[in-house]
This record gives structure tokens, C-alpha cells and sequence, in this order.
């Protein structure tokens, strides 16, 4: 049988019922497994066999979710964690330790900024922040001896600037080290990296995932591509004494990387999803494609409609032919990026601020990239821990309003901009 399309997995991968079994995919609200004896329970704490024995380290529900991410982004296996701070951290801190180095593109969300200028400093880590829109030679120049990473965001939150993949893989491979690319932006239905040579993939499941803003959490995605045994990744290749001396690379293959996550950093930090979120996870995986179409020509309409208000100072939507990003868009995200759109309004923060409380439908909410339309002054919120020239890098201006389109009738949201734009225009 020939691999299913994408839309098909977001209803099929992960969970096929047997004979009389339940038709939807079922919780298992229960920390702990039973087996019928010692040596099963044993074998399992050594890894050296495969089952459930602690919801912390993996569940049924949890597992089936995993399998369908994994199927949906083209990898060996994914991770599902608490948050999406949590799938970022543990993707680095897998392969990056104190002493060491990895280079991030400034154009990322405000929140992950902050995780790797802040608290990875702090754990011993040190972060090169390069411009999203970085040459090769740029890129090669930020790299050290001691660099084990670089992480970039396919489609930035909020500023929409799409990131050249393959430059960033190349840079990355040249250095004999992987590229982590967060996609929770376009999703695996709009754009798989690992296709263009990201190595591990990572998503805020929260957003568009979810779809319904209902739980909060996180995925890793590991591609299985990746060759651990250059010798930068010995935590990889070497006996972890913690598992009577498991070597990952040996242990599992193609998915080492994954393992490694799960059973070293999963079983020591504990930011592990919840059974009932990994459910209603999965309710909106199944309808991702669906959504995802109906946000992206949501928000080109609503970018064509700002781009003609003599009111808005400045439009930035990748599908626009005037996005300094289109080319890149065409071939990273041929079928859509994503329902965010970034505007200005000519006023400042003050105009800004009216035309948000102004609007009636759309709500002004910290959340994005739910089937409801929102809106954000991420400059004042998300990014508000970024210094003036640390906002201009990441490509966030002061009067930049981050509006996360739904999938409301479109004329609905396009009168309800009217009029806000109106009032702000005063």
C-alpha cells in the first residue's frame, strides 16, 4: 500500500483499532502497567525491551499521538512534551551541554529567545543569535569548534520571515552538526523540513495542532538521518552508565537521538504531556489539513484587504507578491504558510492600541494560530523581554500587531477589521 497523503494520516496514523476494540483512540488515564513478573519489569528499565511501565517515560494515548506526528513530518518517532519551551529545551539539551555552543536564528518567538539568551546562558550554554536571512558564509562564520546545533523557526512568530532551509542545513552539516527547525507555524501540512535537511523538527503543539486552544504542549520529531558517530555526540555513541552502559547508537539506530530524549531527559526533568491533553491533541490533528487551508485563505484575503486600507502602514504576509519573504514562501510553503498576518497602522502603538480594543469579533489574547481569530501587540506581550535592538533583530517593530486569522466566514473578519480600523483612524 502506497503511503497515505498527509490529510489521510491527520485521521489514520498512530491508532488502528483491532477487532472490537474502541473506533476512536481512547485515554489511558494510568500512571503505571502491569506485568507478571520481575524480569519483564527489568528488562524494561534496561531497555532491552519494548512496553509501558510509567506514564512519565510513555502511555498508550501518548504513543499513538507520537506515532501520527511522527507519520504527518516524515521522521522515525516523536516525543510529545508538557510545552513547547519544553520540546525546545529538551531538543537541544539532548546533544548540547554546558561547555558547548549553538547557533540560533534572531528571528524566532519571543518566548524561546528568552529560553536560550537567558536560561541555557545560565545552564552553561552559549547562544550566537544570526539574522533568519543569514548567508552561508554568515552562518559558517558563527561557528565555533564547540558548536552542536543550530535552530532556526521555519516561519518566525510574529515577524513571518521565512528561513532558507537549505542554506541553514548546509551551514549546519558542514559543521558535522544538526539543524533543529521549529515548524509549529506551518505545520507538517505545509511544510515538512526534513525534506529540506533539517535533522530534528520541534512544534508547540498549543497552536495550530491543537487548533482549539484546549491544552498546552510540545513534540520532538526526530528525522533518523542524522550520523551521531563524527565524535562531537558522545552521549550518543558511549555506554550511559545511568542504563548499565546502553550505547543509543548501537541500541536503536535511526532513532538514538529520540531515545536518548525520552529516556535520559524525559526520565530526569519530567515534562511529559498528559494523557487527556495527548487526546485532545489528536481531535485536532484530525482536522489540521482541513484548518490549515481554510487559516491560509483567511489570511490572504485579510492581507490583500490590509495591504489596500490607506490606514495600515505596512503588511507582511508571505503570500503576497510584495513580501520581501514571496520567493522563499513559493518554495519552502507552496500551499500556504500559515493565518498569521503582521501589520502596522499608521499612528504607532497608540493607533495600535485603539483598533485592538476597537475590534468586536476577534479577541485580544496571548494565544495564536487557534480556529479564532486574535490579535497581539507582540512588542508589549510576547517579546516585551527584548531589548529595542534585540526586537529590531527578530524582526518585531513597535508598531507591529500580530493578527491570528480563524476560520470564520471571511467577510465576518474582514467587516470587523473595517471598523476597527476605522475607529482607530479616528
Amino acid at each position: 500500500m502506497k503511503e497515505f497523503a498527509r490529510d489521510t494520516l491527520c485521521i489514520h496514523a498512530g491508532y488502528k483499532p483491532g477487532n472490537g476494540e474502541p473506533r476512536v483512540m481512547p485515554i489511558v488515564q494510568s500512571t503505571t502497567y502491569t506485568y507478571e513478573s520481575s524480569k519483564e519489569m527489568g528488562d524494561l528499565f534496561d531497555l532491552q525491551a519494548e512496553g509501558f511501565f510509567y506514564t512519565r517515560l510513555g502511555n498508550p494515548t501518548l504513543d499513538c499521538v507520537e506515532r501520527k506526528i511522527a507519520a504527518l513530518e516524515g521522521g522515525v518517532g516523536a516525543m510529545v512534551t508538557s510545552s513547547g519551551q519544553a520540546a525546545s529545551l529538551m531538543a537541544v539539551l539532548n546533544i548540547c551541554t554546558a561547555g558547548q555552543h549553538m547557533v540560533c536564528s534572531s528571528a524566532i518567538y519571543g518566548g524561546t529567545f528568552n529560553l536560550f539568551y537567558k536560561t541555557l546562558k545560565e545552564m552553561g550554554v552559549e547562544v550566537t543569535f544570526v539574522p533568519a536571512t543569514s548567508t552561508l558564509e554568515e552562518l559558517r562564520a558563527a561557528m565555533r569548534e564547540n558548536t552542536r546545533c543550530v535552530f532556526a523557526e521555519t516561519l518566525s512568530n510574529p515577524a513571518l520571515v521565512v528561513t532558507d532551509l537549505e542554506v541553514f542545513a548546509q551551514a549546519a552539516h558542514g559543521q558535522g552538526v544538526p539543524l533543529i527547525v521549529d515548524n509549529t507555524f506551518p505545520t507538517p501540512i505545509n511544510c515538512r523540513p526534513f525534506e529540506f535537511g533539517a535533522d530534528i523538527v520541534v512544534h508547540s503543539t498549543t497552536k495550530y495542532m491543537d487548533g482549539h486552544a484546549v491544552q498546552v504542549g510540545g513534540v520532538i520529531v526526530d528525522s533518523g538521518k542524522f550520523d551521531w558517530g563524527n565524535g562531537k555526540f558522545p552521549a550518543l555513541t558511549e555506554p550511559d552508565e545511568s542504563y548499565h552502559g546502553v550505547v543509543y547508537t548501537k541500541q536503536f539506530g535511526p532513532a538514538a537521538y529520540l531515545a536518548k530524549a525520552r529516556c535520559h531527559l524525559m526520565r530526569d526533568l519530567g515534562a511529559q504531556a498528559a494523557p487527556m491533553n495527548a487526546f485532545l491533541l489528536n481531535l485536532g490533528l484530525e482536522t489540521l489539513a482541513l484548518r490549515m487551508e481554510r487559516h491560509c485563505a483567511n489570511a490572504q484575503k485579510v492581507a490583500e484587504y490590509l495591504e489596500s486600507d490607506p490606514h495600515i502602514a505596512w503588511v507582511n504576509y508571505p503570500g503576497l507578491e510584495s513580501s520581501e519573504y514571496h520567493k522563499l514562501a513559493k518554495k519552502y510553503l507552496p500551499g500556504g504558510s500559515c493565518g498569521v498576518v503582521s501589520f502596522g497602522i499608521k499612528g504607532g502603538r497608540e493607533a495600535a492600541q485603539r483598533f485592538m480594543d476597537s475590534l468586536g469579533m476577534a479577541s485580544v489574547v496571548t494565544h495564536v494560530a487557534d480556529l479564532r481569530t486574535c490579535v497581539l501587540h507582540p512588542a508589549s506581550t510576547t517579546h516585551r523581554q527584548l531589548s529595542e535592538k534585540q526586537l529590531q533583530e527578530a524582526g518585531v517593530p513597535a508598531d507591529l500587531i500580530r493578527l491570528s486569522v480563524g476560520i470564520e466566514n471571511p467577510e465576518d473578519i474582514l467587516a470587523d477589521l473595517r471598523q476597527a480600523i476605522a475607529k482607530a483612524a479616528g
